[in-house]
């Protein structure tokens, strides 16, 4: 009988396989890996799991990445996240269902990450950055039509970011935006770093420039500070982007669409926005997060963008097409309380 985290994911190693056939369904295996796009169980082959291995290292069994955002974990990981579960236990008792194990034994967090992945090492990593301020990220912002910058103290500049492509490859060193993120009450938990190309012009040439560091899950990188309404997407842009329409919105940008699914509410919350990446792990994480809002008690409303992305609306068809498409989906009252500039 598991009485750690780690002895629950060693045992669900040992099958990985039914694992991944179970909570990553639209996945397939190919060799020695089960590829799927991501940890929301969307269709693609951008993360992969492995199948077969020794029991610990990094090359162990049931060891997952996402190739796409650097995100990797183990099998509990993938439990907790496909089902957008935000309390450790409810996903420790799910583990032991698939397991058949008894469920009346508490299974403890997880211990630690080593500090090279810990809080302390992504807070370090944000104090040793700049103000975005006539910087590249500056630059990187303005180009996706992003003018609007204040109360973007959550975002800063590193000159000489750390990037390494894979396990084997060089690191190198790249200018990166880095974004806090952070709990409820503020307390950093991890950054996101999104490499740069040297002119601002767009992302970095590299694999995966983007990645994050520290502790992701239920927390965000905030612009604006939210008491009873706010907005939650995906992506830092994407916000940003619709926050040019709303400027008066307090917004928060979860990074991923498994970690938008499972953002923690404030106490104070009475109306969420979702915006919604029109994609299929942008469908399903609005699902999800409309329905864990509407349990606890919030009125969550979706905003859907023209195009596949409030960025992409604001880049293509201009801030006055995003005004008039969001103005007729937002709450009247609100129209006054948040579109007009401060």
């Amino acid at each position: 009988m598991p009485n750690d985290a780690r002895d629950l994911a060693r045992r669900l190693a040992r099958d990985a396989e039914a694992v991944c056939r179970r909570y990553l369904s639209a996945g397939r295996r190919e060799g020695r890996y089960w590829l799927v796009g991501d940890i929301h169980n969307t269709p693609g082959r951008s993360l992969f799991v492995r199948l077969f291995g020794p029991e610990s290292g990094e090359g162990a069994a049931g060891k997952w990445t996402d190739a796409a955002t650097g995100e990797h974990g183990d099998l509990l990981d993938v439990i907790r996240l496909s089902l957008g579960l935000v309390d450790f236990h409810v996903a420790a008792d799910e583990a032991r269902s698939f397991l058949d194990l008894p469920s009346e034994v508490r299974v403890s967090p997880p211990h630690p990450r080593p500090p090279s992945g810990s809080r302390e090492a992504a807070r370090r990593l944000f104090a040793a950055s700049r103000p975005i301020a006539g910087t590249v990220v500056e630059t990187y912002l303005r180009l996706r039509g992003i003018t609007d910058l204040r109360e973007t103290a959550a975002l800063r500049f590193h000159p000489r970011c750390y990037h390494r492509s894979d396990t084997y490859a060089p690191t190198e060193v790249r200018p990166a935006m880095i974004a806090a993120v952070t709990a409820l009450d503020g307390t950093p938990t991890g950054v996101l770093r999104t490499w740069l190309a040297a002119d601002g012009s767009g992302k970095a040439p590299v694999a995966a420039p983007r990645r994050a560091l520290g502790d992701l899950l239920g927390h965000a990188v905030r612009f604006g500070t939210a008491v009873d309404t706010m907005a939650a997407g995906e992506g830092i842009e994407t916000m940003l982007s619709l926050r040019m329409a709303l400027p008066r919105l307090p917004m928060v940008a979860a990074l991923s669409a498994a970690h938008l699914a499972a953002l923690m509410f404030g106490p104070n919350l009475r109306r969420l926005y979702i915006a919604v990446d029109a994609d299929p792990a942008g469908f399903r994480a609005r699902d999800v997060l409309t329905k864990r809002a509407s349990t606890a008690g919030i009125e969550a409303i979706p905003l859907s963008p023209t195009l596949g992305d409030f960025n992409d609306d604001l880049r293509h068809l201009g801030l006055d097409a995003l005004r008039a498409a969001v103005r007729v989906q937002i709450a009247p009252e609100h129209v006054a309380r948040f579109m007009v500039p401060p």
